[in-house]
């Protein structure tokens, strides 16, 4: 059975919520409905839709014209089965020593290697994206020059890819948290596949505020792979809860953002050590110096 999507864009996240809202009541209704922030810039928002049946473009015209929004495009999409095309197109990634991979390449694991098990099924931090290549190979830069980190956090953590292969080549626990409960639900899984239950300790938290977070603190390593606004507003914390001579190792930023989110951290006393540009996205490694 085909598939329809519906999707526009619009100035501001309130109307674009508001729209969200009153697509929902659209007949047929939507099976979802998803608002997401365009990290341009831009400050415009997406609104999107997928429908069983045709959604009528009557009745998508007034909506748009109703909140400000663009025309909506709809699309028919082909039936796919999204998991089976991810497990074939998505191959292993390797960054330095590091070998992430899904359990349909297990026989590819080459010896020598610190290998990840991620499911292709949790898209989100499976290594192949720009920003958490970057981080990976930001992290065995740091091993390759001999640096130890002895308490490291993992903060927006998705799958928890950066906090395991942290926990993987330095002894000490290491803290794994995210805002969303079901990003921990997975956290907490992908550790158990690869071993290292005990070794990663994953919380919901927003940010660092949970009580385990603070009795950890400082930290000497801190892992955000999130997005350029949230990085600004966790600035202030990161100056408070990074030890002096510790480490940051930031994604999740454009490259035309990434003097923005180096001014931040620059008001907070950080230093940049290493910038890397993977496609679209940076990567920042910055030091707190002692």
């Amino acid at each position: 059975m085909p598939t329809y999507s519906a999707l526009t864009t619009l100035p501001g996240e309130a109307p674009a919520t508001d729209l969200a809202a009153a697509m929902e009541q659209m007949e047929p209704a939507p099976t979802g409905v998803g608002v997401f922030e365009i990290e341009d810039g831009s400050g415009l928002w997406e609104v999107g839709a997928y429908f069983d049946d045709a959604p009528a473009e009557t009745d998508l015209a007034l909506l748009a014209a109703a909140f400000g929004a663009k025309p909506f495009t709809v699309s028919e999409l082909p039936e796919i089965d999204w998991v089976a095309k991810v497990k074939r197109e998505l191959a292993p990634v390797e960054a330095g020593r590091f070998f992430v991979y899904g359990s349909h390449d297990a026989d590819r694991v080459p010896e020598g290697r610190i290998a990840l098990m991620i499911e292709a099924a949790m898209a989100f931090g499976t290594g192949h994206h720009g920003t958490t290549l970057g981080c990976l190979r930001a992290l065995d830069a740091l091993d390759r020059q001999g640096i130890a980190c002895h308490n490291v956090a993992d903060i927006g953590c998705g799958t928890a890819v950066l906090a395991m292969a942290a926990a993987s080549i330095w002894p000490e626990p290491v803290i794994a948290s995210d805002i969303d409960a079901v990003a921990v639900e997975v956290a907490e899984a992908n550790t158990r596949v690869n071993g290292l239950e005990g070794r990663v300790e994953c919380l919901e938290a927003v940010g660092f505020a949970h009580p385990r977070i603070a009795e950890k603190a400082p930290f000497d390593l801190v892992f955000a792979n999130i997005l350029m606004g949230p990085l600004i507003a966790l600035a202030p914390d990161m100056g408070r809860n990074v030890a002096p001579g510790g480490r940051v190792i930031l994604s999740g930023i454009l490259n035309e953002q990434a003097e923005t989110v180096i001014n931040a951290y620059r008001g907070e006393g950080f230093v940049v050590e290493t910038r890397q540009e993977i496609g679209e996205w940076s990567t920042l490694t910055l030091i707190l110096p002692q």
